[in-house]
């Protein structure tokens, strides 16, 4: 794409539109479809028999389905991207019915016998749980503080900072060893599939059979086309590393020249990165900082994982990147003529890219901008000299080491404005951003217009 093109495509923004609700709701209500008519199926076509049998085998075929919707959310495909309005929002659905798949199987292997069973029935069953248990439990690790219940976090946090529960997160916390082992979803699946058709009782109504063959295989044919396919038929543009610098003390940035044709992004998206540094090739969704139209592509990064720690002695100039799918709807347009946008840190990235994008008059009629961190912001004088080219933006640096945290009550104070006209654009730790979307709907913001972008999709 030519730059004149690319420029053209930012100058002609969509109108601004205040509501995105139907578009959130369209991709988890399929999903309680699907698990409902799947339900309904069961009763209508079971055959005579023994009413626990009928109840715990269709409680482990619901987990079938539901392990297969994961993988079709996962799959990498456009049309999902659309549906579920972000493969970032995708991610998140995907950790829930997998969550929620891997109970239903496991209530099923606990609760439902059979006294006549295949002879590798009950053990690729047993595989296939112990597989998806240990998957499961190693996904939601990281996220133990949001899980666990209030009372019982001093509990579990002493036990978090014991010397081996540490030693074996050190281990096994890192982002590329997790994102190896979890390729293996579909073959416990699998597992778990190969078991039902062999051991269900029920499988002597074909309507039963037939249906339960058509949600596994459609769920490991997804998976099939993402681990040998989507490589080949993902449309990819190389660049290399032209410049590697510190932000602060925990995020870099980093700049990337194009070797061929450049990469079209829109404003406020992030792209799968694959990397390649000194100890070899990493692969990782990255925020985009700058506009469209630059000749270089610049991500940030901030300093969390095993690989993103050390990109300063990792990555350098000349190093080879191959950059595909841009992804996320995280953009201004989709809101109402007076917005908030919040940042956290090296959150603010996504905003830079909307910033450094937007002509004079293009911005909604009022942004109140509050970018907060502890200590001085990292881009603080560069989010400053951009906002000073637009009339409409009012920026409020929040340093927190000197002043209160930012709350929603002191937004909505500085803002001045019904809260059921704003809309309101979240970016930053997940922590700040989970709470402060809470608060805002609660305050009076309609749930359709707090937007935010999951940029972790572990």
């Amino acid at each position: 794409m030519s730059a004149m093109a690319i420029d053209t495509a930012v100058r002609h923004r969509r109108p601004y539109r205040g509501s995105h609700l139907i578009t959130r709701l369209v991709g988890p209500l399929t999903i309680g479809a699907l698990v409902v008519a799947f339900a309904l199926l069961w009763l209508l076509a079971r055959p005579l028999g023994d009413p626990g049998q009928l109840v715990g085998q269709l409680i482990g075929a619901e987990g079938v389905l539901l392990l297969s919707v994961g993988l079709v959310l996962i799959s990498t495909l456009r049309w999902v991207d659309r549906f579920f309005d972000g493969v970032d929002k995708a991610a998140v659905w995907h950790r829930r019915v997998a969550l929620a798949g891997t109970i239903l199987v496991g209530v099923h292997i606990a609760t439902t016998g059979n006294r006549h069973p295949s002879r590798l029935g009950p053990t690729l069953g047993t595989i296939g749980i112990v597989g998806l248990a240990a998957l499961t439990v190693w996904a939601v690790a990281p996220r133990w503080r949001s899980i666990t219940p209030h009372p019982l976090r001093p509990s579990v946090e002493r036990v978090m900072e014991t010397g081996p529960v540490r030693l074996v997160g050190r281990w096994v916390g890192g982002y590329g060893l997790w994102r190896g082992f979890h390729r293996l979803t579909g073959v416990f699946l699998a597992f778990g599939f190969a078991h039902g058709l062999m051991d269900a009782t029920l499988f002597g109504s074909p309507l039963l059979r037939w249906s339960y063959v058509a949600i596994g295989g459609i769920g490991l044919a997804f998976y099939v086309y993402r681990e040998l396919l989507a490589r080949h038929v993902a449309r990819t543009h190389d660049y290399e590393v032209s410049s590697v610098a510190p932000i602060d003390d925990a995020s870099y940035e980093i700049w990337l020249r194009p070797l061929g044709d450049r990469f079209a992004f829109r404003p406020g998206q992030f792209a799968l990165v694959n990397l390649e540094a000194r100890d070899g090739w990493h692969r990782h969704p990255f925020t985009i900082a700058s506009a469209p139209q630059e000749q270089q592509v610049r991500i940030t990064v901030r300093a969390l994982g095993d690989f993103t720690s050390s990109i300063g002695d990792l990555v350098e100039p000349g190093m080879p990147a191959v950059i595909s799918s841009p992804q996320g709807h995280f953009d201004f347009a989709r809101g109402t003529e007076h917005q908030v946008w919040i940042a956290g840190g090296i959150g603010v990235a996504p905003m830079l890219s909307w910033l450094r994008s937007a002509g004079p008059g293009e911005l909604p009629s009022r942004v109140d901008f509050f970018y907060t961190a502890r200590g001085p912001a990292p881009l603080a004088d560069e989010v400053a000299h951009l906002a000073d080219h637009h009339d409409e933006m009012h920026l409020h640096l929040v340093d927190t080491e000197s002043d209160p945290r930012l709350t929603t009550e002191r937004v909505l104070e500085a803002v001045g404005t019904e809260p059921r006209r704003l809309s309101a654009f979240l970016c930053g730790p997940e922590r700040m951003v989970s709470a402060l979307q809470r608060d805002l709907v609660r305050a009076g913001v309609k749930p359709a217009n707090v937007h935010r972008e999951y940029y972790n999709l572990r």
